[in-house]
């Protein structure tokens, strides 16, 4: 059963009690899912499959999602494909605990969404571009080249590498 406060947070208790080996996946499907206070998925899913080990509870899982970005260059809106995986150990003691520091709590529910943030944000391209082809705006008078051509030609020197242009005439 999903809290849908709390769609994240799973109850593993039972998974650290069966032997090693033992696995078992939760699945997840969200028409539209807010993730923090500024990551919005739309037609989010994915499962995360926990297998018992003998330090701990092993994580793994596989997401896809899209996200609404705005284009570097012609800043418009678009969505933008998001498909990210994660695996994490959640120890049982603190000697076995890995390089995340994640320990599995004493009521054993383990809320994975700062997880699930974390390596959706990884996927989001620093100069997001709506498609390769995008011509941006016209940096003289902002119209957007995609839509109509204003006319507007950079002059010969307008380009920081203009300086270099005379080194290949030579």
């Amino acid at each position: 059963m999903i809290n849908f406060r709390r769609p994240f947070r799973l109850n593993v208790g039972f998974i650290a009690h069966e032997d090693v080996g033992y696995t078992h996946d939760f699945t997840f499907e969200f028409p539209t899912i807010r993730i923090g206070d500024d990551l919005e998925l739309a037609g989010f899913n994915g499962i995360v499959n926990v297998g018992r080990t003998p330090q701990g509870l092993l994580f793994t899982g596989n997401f896809r999602s899209g996200t609404v970005l705005e284009c570097v260059r012609c800043l418009r809106p678009f969505e933008q494909e998001l498909r990210w995986t994660l695996s994490e150990l959640y120890a049982f003691t603190s000697k076995s605990v890995s390089d995340s520091e994640l320990i599995l709590p004493e009521d054993a529910q383990v809320d994975i969404e700062p997880l699930i943030r974390e390596h959706a944000l990884l996927e989001i391209p620093i100069n997001p571009i709506c498609r390769i082809d995008c011509l941006g705006l016209c940096p003289i008078c902002g119209e957007d080249l995609n839509v109509r051509d204003c006319g507007h030609r950079p002059g010969r020197g307008a380009s920081p590498f203009a300086a270099l242009r005379d080194f290949l005439s030579e």
